[in-house]
This record gives structure tokens, C-alpha cells and sequence, in this order.
């Protein structure tokens, strides 16, 4: 049996001070709390068996694998499969009370919260997910891989492989910044899931977090 560990990395902190729902918008770079969780997550795996560290193509996950990369003397490879899920609000502000959601001109975008009917299919963001850590498993097979990604993607994944419903509340997700999701694998069969916090918890309910 060969043994391979995927790990999924969300990235750090983004620097995002109006506090918009960002999706996959240019433009949003770590800040300097996000810079030093990237930090913190490679210490953490320093004494693991990394061979490989590929990321989602957005700057912050980007941002988020370099020094994991570095600390493994490793080229950092990108997959698109692992970007943040698509939305119709991006670029807007979503807080409870005041945000784009209320404004009845977006209603007809929440018809279905079980689709989402504002974004990306929550089984289509499974399935591509599923897809890119199969790969990385392959590609270290025998040793670890990092794949850094965004909350949803990871969140979405973990209760897919988990057999529970897609739809959720975003409120109660597990996946703190700069968290890590580990996938462990007994040749191609999932075997376990592990999760942890090496740069401590971050609320879920935090917009843009």
C-alpha cells in the first residue's frame, strides 16, 4: 500500500479593506497578517515529507504556497481546478443587514440557495476539486502534497468526500484562514480526513475573510 497525504491549504488573510466579496477579482494580495500565516503553515509542515506544492491561479493562494514552496526548494505549480468558486456578488458588499442581497434587482439570483443559483455549482466545485487533489496525490504519490485553495472549494470538497449535503450554512464552515484539510490516501482510496489551525482560528463569518 503506498500511503500519499494532500494537504488543502486556504490561503491567508487578504488585504481588503472595503470588505467585499472579492471571488476571483485581481487585484486582492495577502496583507501583512496573511504574509505571516503563509509563514506559520510552512514552519508547521517544515518536518513533513513535501513534494510537491501547487496552487489555485489567484495572487493570494499564490502568494500563500511561496514560502512552502521555498522552504522545499520547490517550483510552485498551478491548477485551475483549485480557484475560488465563481459568483454573481462578487465585488459587492454581503454583510447581514446591508448588503447586495437585500437589493430586490439581486433576489432573482437567490431563487435556489440549494444550486447556489448566484454561483458556481456547489457539485461542480466538488467534482473539480475532487479532480486536482487525485492529481496531486498522483504526482507525490508515496509522500505529501500542499494544495492552497479558498474556503469554499476546500469546505465544499471535505463534506462532499464527508457524504453530507452540499448546501450549508456558511456560518458553521471549518476551514479558518491559513488552515489546513489533510487528505490521507492508501494508494487511490481516501482513508482519512485531518484538520488543523497552525495559524489559530479565524471567524467564518468574517466577509471577504
Amino acid at each position: 500500500m503506498i500511503r500519499t497525504v494532500v494537504h488543502l491549504l486556504r490561503h491567508g488573510e487578504v488585504h481588503n479593506p472595503d470588505g467585499v466579496l472579492y471571488g476571483r477579482l485581481a487585484g486582492f494580495r495577502l496583507s501583512t497578517l496573511g504574509e505571516k500565516q503563509a509563514l506559520t503553515v510552512a514552519e508547521r509542515l517544515g518536518a513533513h515529507d513535501v513534494v510537491h506544492v501547487v496552487s489555485s491561479p489567484l495572487e493570494r493562494a499564490r502568494q500563500t504556497a511561496a514560502p512552502m514552496a521555498e522552504a522545499y526548494g520547490l517550483d510552485t505549480a498551478v491548477d485551475d481546478r483549485l480557484i475560488e468558486a465563481a459568483n454573481a456578488f462578487e465585488g459587492q458588499h454581503v454583510s447581514v443587514g446591508d448588503g447586495a442581497v437585500f437589493a430586490p434587482r439581486h433576489w432573482s439570483k437567490l431563487r435556489n440557495p440549494f444550486l447556489p443559483s448566484w454561483g458556481e455549482p456547489y457539485l461542480e466545485i466538488a467534482h473539480r476539486m475532487l479532480a486536482a487533489a487525485h492529481r496531486a496525490r498522483a504526482t507525490a504519490a508515496g509522500h505529501e502534497a500542499v494544495c492552497v485553495s479558498h474556503q469554499l472549494p476546500i469546505w465544499t470538497l471535505r463534506r462532499f468526500l464527508e457524504g453530507k449535503r452540499l448546501w450549508h450554512n456558511p456560518r458553521r464552515r471549518q476551514c479558518s484562514l491559513a488552515s489546513l484539510t489533510s487528505l490521507v490516501f492508501s494508494d487511490e482510496e481516501l482513508v482519512q480526513i485531518g484538520y488543523q489551525e497552525p495559524a489559530g482560528a479565524t471567524d467564518p463569518k468574517v466577509t471577504g475573510a
